[in-house]
């Protein structure tokens, strides 16, 4: 009894704890959900703001503007392609690395241009926007390689198995039409048996063969063979009858044998 007793407390603590950590799992969950969502609006309004101001101001706020538009969507174009990719292709986890670096210095110079919208001193600004220009150019066109190049290699592999693909279906189509070389069979030996036993001597004078005529009689075979070049054939020889043994044997208590008489 002390025993049942005993498991059931057991199976109820092990309940509690796996329902608590169900509970902290989908908690947390869910609170990384709204930090998500929470960070994409933000992400959605600031971008939205900054194409406002890129269009709708003029002078140095309106190129602070256009470098962080430029930047930020050059930067996350690459992400979104490179953590899409890194999924179905392993090698591209190194391309993933150097993008991490990368973005370090893309969110240095993100912070550095936000900074600078809400400077008074707009010269010292101005000064700074060639620098600033440069510094951009160079990380746009370093995200921009990495995400062609990843896309161009996805390409490249979906290339290759449609390829593969094609040449497997042509394979299954001409197994799925054995029907069409089994007709064909029949159709080349019928038309090479309606050529005929002369069809032979009918190509090779086509060709412009000239075939060597026999010589008369049967018994200048050996000429003919000699002609082309062939060893002569020498006449069989006739079989000669062996003797009878019994005829030939003569044993002495045999009477010679008398000659038939006449009548």
């Amino acid at each position: 009894m002390e025993a049942a007793i005993t498991i059931l407390a057991l199976l109820f603590v092990a309940f509690i704890a796996l329902g608590v950590y169900a509970t902290v799992k989908a908690v947390g969950a869910a609170k990384r959900g709204v930090d998500r969502t929470i960070t994409q609006a933000r992400r959605t309004v600031e971008d939205t703001t900054l194409r406002a101001k890129s269009f709708g101001q003029t002078g140095v706020a309106g190129e602070l503007a256009q470098l962080r538009l430029a930047l930020r969507t050059s930067m996350r174009a690459t992400q979104d392609a490179l953590h899409a990719g890194v999924a179905e292709d392993s090698s591209l986890a190194e391309s993933v690395g150097l993008f991490r670096r990368l973005s370090a210095h893309g969110l240095e110079l993100d912070d550095e241009l936000k900074r600078l919208e809400r400077e008074p001193d707009r010269a010292t600004v101005a000064a700074l926007l060639p620098q600033l220009k440069e510094r951009t150019q160079r990380i746009t066109h370093s995200a921009d390689s990495l995400r062609w190049a990843a896309r161009d290699r996805a390409r490249q592999f979906a290339d290759d198995d449609l390829d593969a693909l094609n040449a497997q279906i042509d394979i299954e189509a001409g197994a799925l039409r054995h029907w069409t070389v089994e007709e064909q069979r029949p159709q080349q030996a019928s038309g090479a048996a309606s050529q005929g036993p002369g069809a032979g001597a009918t190509r090779a004078h086509d060709a412009g063969v000239d075939w060597p005529e026999p010589t008369a009689g049967a018994g200048n075979s050996s000429t003919a063979d000699e002609s082309w070049g062939g060893p002569a054939r020498e006449e069989a020889p006739q079989a000669i009858t062996a003797p009878d043994p019994h005829l030939r044997t003569r044993y002495p208590w045999q009477k010679a044998a008398r000659p038939e008489t006449t009548n």
